[in-house]
Order: structure tokens, then C-alpha cells, then sequence
């Protein structure tokens, strides 16, 4: 058990050593825990870092369900199979992405200051957050992410389901889970300390290691 996420930042940052120092390589964070996770690593391995949103397209009357979701620098990727068998039309899907996109400018503008999203083509990206459960977030970020051409992405995690970490060996190069509890519930269990984190926190750890 990590005593917080910081702790498990600096954790993780060891089995990432081999990443230490490399210009082609930054590491993105998914808002908002996993920032702190991802502030500790980037000090440790001395990386640049940034944050990659995700916000989910859920279906009309149904927005639990995704049919697909964007992410930083404009990427959308859809559930062909959802959008099919649910005949959401093109207007539905438009009107979710405009919403859901208006959403995630408003954050991205809030955590980074005006400042451009990080370029990635032919870059390794270290995918950081503080825990996965189902890991449906973690891989609609791999899932955007690819679209913009790394060479390689990575995803760091301290604490998840093994499942889940096996799940996500088949869409990212590299999966680094630092514990898989043999009896997994929720992220928490992971951390003795597991407060939310705030946006002024994220956008102070940001500014800090900017």
C-alpha cells in the first residue's frame, strides 16, 4: 500500500528508470489523480509533463453507455458497433462531440494556461494515472493517443486490476503496473491516503514542473 500518490509516483519512477534522461520521451497524465502520480515520476526521471484528457461520448438518453470519446489535440475515436446497433445518427454523435468538446477546452485551458498540447509524433509516451479499474479511460487515451503517431506508448500505472493490466498489453507497447492485489475493489484500496485531487493542485504541479 502506497502511503499517497506522490509516494507511488516516485515508486513507479524506478521501474520506468530506463526511461531517465531521454529527449524523445515525455510522460502525459490523466486528470486529476493522476497528475500527482505523474509529477513525482517526470521529477525522478527528469521528463517533460503535460496532461492528456479523455472525456467520454455517451450515448443520448443513455450517457453512461460510451460510443466513443475525444481527446487532447482533437481526436475522436467511435464505437462503430454502439453507434450501429444503437443507430445513434451523425447529428447525435456531433452534438455529444461539440458538448463534450467544450468541456474538455474549458480544462485543458484551466491546466495549462494557454499553453499548445505537447507534440507527440515519433515521441515515446509514458501514459500515467493513479489506478485502473475497468481501464475503459486508460484505453480510449491509448486508443486517441495513436492517432497522433508516437513511435511508442507506454502506460504507467502503481495500482490495478491484473486483468486489466493484461487487457492493456494488447493496445499499448508497454504496461508497467507496480501492483495487481490479488483481490482487487477500487483504486483506493491501493493508497492510505486517497483524497481527490483538486485543479488548483494539478495546476500547480504543472506550473512547478513546467
Amino acid at each position: 500500500m502506497f502511503k499517497d500518490r506522490r509516494e507511488a509516483g516516485r515508486f513507479l519512477a524506478g521501474m520506468l528508470k530506463h526511461y531517465r534522461d531521454r529527449e524523445d520521451t515525455l510522460i502525459l497524465a490523466l486528470p486529476r489523480g493522476g497528475v500527482p502520480v505523474a509529477y513525482e515520476a517526470a521529477v525522478e526521471l527528469h521528463l517533460p509533463l503535460d496532461v492528456f484528457l479523455v472525456r467520454k461520448l455517451g450515448v443520448p438518453g443513455h450517457e453512461e453507455l460510451a460510443m466513443g470519446a475525444i481527446a487532447t489535440g482533437g481526436v475522436r475515436i467511435l464505437n462503430d458497433d454502439i453507434v450501429s446497433y444503437l443507430n445513434v445518427s451523425p447529428e447525435e454523435i456531433e452534438a455529444a462531440t461539440a458538448c463534450e468538446t467544450e468541456e474538455l477546452t474549458r480544462r485543458e485551458g484551466l491546466y495549462r494556461g494557454g499553453r499548445p498540447a505537447p507534440e507527440v509524433r515519433n515521441r515515446t509516451v509514458i501514459l500515467v494515472d493513479d489506478g485502473l479499474a475497468t481501464g475503459a479511460t486508460m484505453r480510449a487515451a491509448v486508443a486517441a493517443l495513436r492517432q497522433s503517431h508516437p513511435a511508442r506508448i507506454v502506460v504507467a500505472i502503481p495500482v490495478a486490476a491484473y486483468r486489466t493490466c493484461d487487457e492493456l498489453r494488447e493496445v499499448a507497447d508497454e504496461v508497467v503496473c507496480a501492483d495487481t492485489p490479488e483481490h482487487f475493489y477500487a483504486v483506493g484500496q491501493g493508497y492510505e491516503r486517497f483524497d481527490q485531487t483538486t485543479d488548483e493542485e494539478v495546476r500547480n504541479l504543472l506550473h512547478r514542473v513546467a
